[in-house]
C-alpha cells in the first residue's frame, strides 16, 4: 500500500467516522492484521473505545476478521473498500437516476448505516420523503417496498451473510469469531413482508422527549417492542454492481462516438438482457440471438429485423471487438465484450484513450508532449529521430519533451544492442509508452490530488468555522420562528443578524466548496478507469 492510499483512507475515516476510528483504522493499515491486545497498545485508546471503533469498522464492511488456528481473532483493514467511500455519491446518484427519490434515499441509508434490514431502511425513507412532501401527504410504505424489491432484483442491493442454522446449536460451545456465509442464490431473494403504514413527520423537541421517557418506561418495566417479521435479515449495498452499471455506460458512450446512437443503443440493449446474469468478473455477456435482441430494442427504435442485422454485423466486424459473434446456426449468438481478462483476443484498450484522460496530458505536460505521447501510443516503438519526423517538432524540443516525460515514468527507453558488446554507437535507443506503468503513476497522483483536495476543503472550513456555526444559529432561529408563526418584520430582523460581508464571504466559501466536491468526482471518475484498466489487464494470462 503506497501513502498516497494511506494518506487518503485515513483522511476519508477521520471525515467520516471521527479520530478515534480513524486511530485504529490507520493502526491496522499500517500494521497489518492485529488482535485486539495490540492494537489497544499500538492506538493508546482505552479498550471500550477500541472495541466500539472495531464495530463501527466491522458494520460498514471496512474491517474483517479472521480466526486464527490457535483460536485468536486478528483484525484486517480493507483499503480497498476505504477508498470506496469516496465513490459514495456517484452510487447515490446512480440509484437515483434509476429508481428515483425512493432507490436515491434507500442507497444513502444503507451507505450510512453499512447494512439495514429491508424493514427499518423501508421506514426511514418513508419518513425521510413524509418529510419533503406538502402538508397533509404521506408517503406509503408500499411504495418504497417496491422500490427495494426492484434494487434487490436487479443486485444493486444484496443480502449480508448471516451465521448458519447449523452452528446455532445450544449445546455446542461458541467459537472466538462467528463464522459468516450466505449461499449464491440467497443472496437476491427479497422475504415476503405486508409493510403497511406511512411515513411519519419529524414531532418537536418536547413530543420527540415525551415519546424517548415512554420508551424508556416501557424497557424499565419489562415492555418489549414488537420483532419486526425480518429481524437477522440485513441488506447492504452491492458496490461491484455499480461499477458494473459504471463500465456498461462508458462502453455504451464508446460505441456512441465511435459509431452511431443507434449501434449504441443495441449495445444498451444486450447490456441490459444480461445485466442480472453475467458474472462481476465474466470478459463477455450471455449469448444472445438476434431474434431476442430484436424483441427487447425500445419502443421508440423503429428499426426492422434486417437492419439489426446489419448493425450487429458492423459491431462484430468492427476492430475494437465491441461484440462477439458465435456460430451461424439461426443467425449466430451475439455477446459484448465488457472486458479483457483471461482468454480475450487482445489487450484491452488504453485508458489514456478515456474521455476523462484525455486532457491530462496537455494541461500537465504541454499540448505538443500529448501529440508525442499519442504517437508513440499508436507506432509502439520509436526512435528519437523518427519522433521528430512523425510528430513535426524541432529535435531539440522533442528531446527535451521525451527526457521529460521519460522522468514522469510517462514513457521508456528500450536498448536494442545489434552486437553483444552493447557499444551505444551500435545500438538502437527506442521510446516506447509502458502504458501499466504509466497507469499505475497516474493511480497514484489522483491518489494524492484528491488528499490534497480533501484537506484544503477542511481547510476552508476551519478558517470559517464561527462564521459557519453562526449561519447554523441564525437558520436554526429562523426555522423555530417560521414554525410558531412569526411576521415577516420579526423573521428579517433575524435575517440582518448576518451582515452583508458575512453573507458574501458564505457565498465564496459555498462556492469554493462545491468547487473541490466536484473536483473530488471528476478525479474518482479517473480513477475508476485506472483501476478499470489495471484489473483486466491483472487477470490476463
Amino acid at each position: 500500500m503506497t501513502q498516497a492510499e494511506l494518506r487518503l483512507c485515513s483522511l476519508l475515516l477521520q471525515e467520516h467516522f471521527g479520530e478515534i476510528v480513524e486511530k485504529v483504522g490507520n493502526s491496522l493499515l499500517r500494521t497489518g492484521p492485529r488482535p485486539l491486545r495490540l492494537l489497544v497498545g499500538d492506538t493508546g485508546l482505552l479498550p471500550d473505545q477500541v472495541k466500539k471503533a472495531l464495530c463501527v469498522l466491522i458494520q460498514h464492511n471496512l474491517v474483517r476478521y479472521e480466526v486464527q488456528p490457535r483460536g485468536s481473532v486478528e483484525y484486517v483493514a480493507r483499503s480497498e473498500r476505504i477508498l470506496r467511500i469516496l465513490r459514495y455519491p456517484r452510487y447515490i446518484y446512480t440509484a437515483k437516476t434509476l429508481y428515483g427519490d425512493p432507490g436515491e434515499l434507500l442507497v444513502e441509508e444503507l451507505l450510512l448505516h453499512g447494512h439495514l434490514s429491508m424493514s427499518c431502511a423501508v421506514a426511514r425513507v418513508a419518513d425521510r420523503l413524509t418529510e419533503t412532501m406538502e402538508d397533509g401527504k404521506t408517503m406509503d410504505y408500499s411504495e418504497v417496498s417496491s422500490t427495494f424489491v426492484r434494487l434487490a432484483d436487479t443486485h444493486f442491493i444484496q443480502r449480508c451473510p448471516m451465521v448458519p442454522e447449523s452452528s446455532r446449536s445450544a449445546n455446542a460451545s461458541p467459537p472466538p469469531a462467528p463464522a459468516l456465509a450466505i449461499a449464491e442464490k440467497d443472496m437476491y431473494i427479497v422475504p415476503r413482508l405486508s409493510l403497511v403504514g406511512k411515513g411519519k413527520r419529524r414531532h418537536s423537541c418536547d413530543e420527540e422527549e415525551e415519546a424517548e421517557h415512554k420508551a424508556k418506561r416501557q424497557k424499565q418495566e419489562g415492555g418489549t417492542s414488537e420483532t419486526p417479521p425480518d429481524d437477522g435479515i440485513y441488506w447492504q449495498v452491492n458496490l461491484e454492481r455499480f461499477h458494473q452499471h459504471f463500465r456498461d455506460q462508458a462502453l455504451v458512450s464508446a460505441v456512441a462516438s465511435r459509431m452511431d446512437q443507434t449501434s449504441s443503443e443495441v449495445v444498451r440493449t444486450m447490456l441490459r438482457m444480461s445485466e442480472v446474469t453475467t458474472a462481476s468478473g465474466a470478459s463477455h455477456t450471455q449469448p444472445l440471438s438476434s431474434n431476442e435482441i430484436f424483441r427487447s430494442l425500445p419502443a421508440g427504435y423503429n428499426i426492422g429485423k434486417q437492419v439489426l442485422d446489419q448493425y450487429l454485423a458492423l459491431l462484430a466486424d468492427d476492430p475494437l471487438e465491441f461484440v462477439g459473434k458465435s456460430g451461424d446456426s439461426g443467425g449466430g449468438t451475439y455477446t459484448v465484450k465488457v472486458t479483457w481478462g483471461p482468454g480475450a483476443s487482445r489487450a484491452p484498450p488504453s485508458p489514456f484513450q478515456h474521455p476523462s484522460l484525455i486532457p491530462l496530458l496537455p494541461h500537465r505536460f504541454g499540448s505538443r508532449c500529448a501529440r508525442i505521447f499519442r504517437l508513440l501510443l499508436r507506432k509502439k516503438h520509436l526512435e528519437q529521430k523518427q519522433v521528430e519526423d512523425f510528430a513535426m517538432i524541432p529535435a531539440k524540443e522533442a528531446k527535451d519533451m521525451l527526457y521529460r516525460m521519460l522522468s514522469e515514468n510517462l514513457v521508456s527507453l528500450q536498448e536494442i544492442p545489434k552486437t553483444p558488446d552493447h557499444a551505444p554507437s551500435r545500438t538502437f535507443y527506442l521510446y516506447t509508452v509502458n502504458v501499466m506503468a504509466a497507469a499505475r503513476m497516474l493511480l497514484h497522483r489522483c491518489y494524492k490530488s484528491v488528499a490534497n483536495l480533501m484537506e484544503r476543503r477542511q481547510h476552508e472550513m476551519r478558517e470559517n468555522k464561527r462564521l459557519l456555526e453562526k449561519s447554523q444559529r441564525v437558520e436554526a432561529i429562523l426555522a423555530s420562528m417560521q414554525a410558531t408563526g412569526a411576521e415577516a418584520a420579526q423573521l428579517h430582523e433575524v435575517e440582518e443578524m448576518i451582515t452583508g460581508p458575512e453573507r458574501q464571504q458564505l457565498e465564496t466559501l459555498k462556492r469554493n466548496v462545491n468547487k473541490i466536491d466536484a473536483s473530488e468526482n471528476q478525479v474518482d471518475e479517473t480513477i475508476f478507469v485506472l483501476e478499470s484498466f489495471i484489473e483486466s489487464t491483472m487477470k490476463r494470462p
